[in-house]
């Protein structure tokens, strides 16, 4: 069984920092490649950063600079190092593959950027 727990938002002002974590069971993570995602008030969910499976990453342009994914090399969590928040960061974040074919979306964490 699938399981995506996400974890580590919270309340920041701006330009502040959180490091999201995303602690995942039943998948061959290692094999995937993984993002995280996001759904801001009244917005559709957005892709935002992708990891593969040997390392390489991509972002979106609005956290390029600021957001770094990574993920264990021998473990099952996948991380979110946010810098330099901004309101407009504040949505719900998600994990999930990186690619089309999702698994059941996790509950996700709540990140609110004060200004």
């Amino acid at each position: 069984q699938v399981q995506l727990v996400e974890s580590g938002g919270g309340l920041v002002q701006a330009g502040g920092s959180l490091r999201l974590s995303c602690a995942t069971s039943g998948i061959s993570f290692s094999r995937n490649a993984m993002g995280w995602y996001r759904q801001g008030p009244g917005k559709q969910r957005e892709f935002v950063a992708g990891v593969t499976s040997g390392g390489s990453t991509n972002y979106v342009d609005s956290v390029k600079g600021r957001f770094t994914i990574s993920r264990d090399k021998f473990g099952n969590t996948l991380y979110l190092q946010m810098n330099s928040l901004k309101p407009e960061d504040t949505a719900v974040y998600y994990c999930n593959r990186a690619v089309p074919s999702y698994w059941p979306w996790g509950q996700g964490t709540q990140v609110t950027v004060s200004s």
